[in-house]
């Protein structure tokens, strides 16, 4: 059985009944309120990222963490905190996303964090810069059920990619990289199913061919390119690639640079998931990084109850009407899509 089949198998087996009526609702609700141009909405979410921590040990330019400017307060989760939220949501649950800012494996209980989910028949997905993947960590890893494991690799030599991971070490990325496959191989495991991420950007995108090199040598089950967002594009910027297939923006006639694809009013994330950040917020989507749109505190309400609160339903109108004037979705389009290989 190949790499690809065992992956899709692992999300099947993570489905019931109740998750596919669950969905079944939302997808309904979704196509229904994009033809009324009304907020309809109906079940809890499928996917839900948690943020373990919002430290790291990198300095990337398009990153909050990594610049270390967060307006909001910074930490990391509880175990009380997510118990509490997979009480609520866990029975209409099909994935979590264990990252939102951060590095999930500088939270010293994260792998026991990603268990909680797991022993609930969650899939569990988690992205990394595989700097902490210590034989000891993969271990854990492992046995945390974890089902997908995201490496952030941005080059395939050390100043190409240490030009985007800035302090990183692409040394400590493939030592990492060989701790989890080896010891996927020494405890017979299927899982976690090991994904290389090559953020493309003009720095990079030469190496594009060298990345699929050296996950085929590592024995790394497969390669994705992701477009890179900066937040300062309209003048040009230097991180935008080249090759236009792998960039979110394109250049004007008169020389300025917007969004390659329209911003469309609709968005199928606010009807199927939202982010909670390391203390408990509900945020709309990953691209409020810094929490700008706080819908509401589990330490201090129920999750069901924030779902289904008029400020949610509102925010989601506002995406019907006019997506084009919320902040958060300006930097975002189709073009967030990622290559598979």
């Amino acid at each position: 059985m190949n790499w690809r089949t065992t992956d899709i198998l692992q999300q099947i087996k993570a489905l019931t009944v109740y998750k596919c009526v669950n969905a079944l609702k939302l997808v309904f609700s979704y196509h229904l309120s994009r033809w009324v141009k009304k907020p309809l909405h109906w079940g809890l979410p499928f996917s839900i990222s948690v943020e373990p921590t919002t430290a790291c040990n990198l300095g990337c330019p398009e990153c909050p963490s990594g610049l270390k400017k967060f307006s909001r307060a910074t930490g990391k989760m509880a175990p009380s905190t997510l118990k509490k939220l997979l009480n609520e949501t866990g029975k209409s649950l099909g994935n979590m996303i264990f990252y939102f800012q951060g590095e999930p494996y500088l939270h010293p209980e994260f792998t026991e964090l990603v268990k909680v989910a797991s022993d609930k028949g969650i899939y569990t997905t988690t992205s990394t810069n595989a700097h902490f993947l210590t034989p000891k960590a993969a271990r854990k890893t492992i046995e945390s059920g974890l089902s997908r494991l995201i490496i952030s690799v941005d080059g395939t030599t050390q100043e190409v990619y240490e030009n985007y991971r800035i302090h990183g070490k692409l040394e400590k990325v493939i030592e990492g990289t060989k701790n989890i496959l080896a010891m996927k191989k020494e405890m017979g495991s299927k899982t976690p199913h090991v994904i290389f991420q090559f953020l493309v950007v003009r720095p990079n995108e030469h190496q594009i061919d060298d990345v699929h090199k050296l996950a085929k040598e590592l024995g790394v089950n497969e390669v994705r390119l992701k477009t890179a967002q900066v937040y300062e594009y309209e003048n040009g910027n230097e991180l935008i690639p080249n090759d236009q297939a792998y960039s979110r923006y394109t250049q004007m006639e008169n020389g300025k640079w917007r969004l390659k694809n329209k911003l469309l009013n609709q968005c199928w994330r606010m009807w199927q998931g939202c982010v909670i950040t390391w203390d408990g917020n509900v945020v709309p989507c990953c691209f409020d990084k810094d929490a700008t749109y706080n819908l509401g505190s589990t330490s201090e309400q129920t999750f069901t109850s924030i779902w289904r609160d008029k400020s949610y339903q509102n925010f989601r109108g506002s995406v019907l009407k006019s997506r084009s004037e919320i902040d958060i979705c300006k930097n975002c389009t189709e073009g967030t899509k990622v290559w598979a290989s």
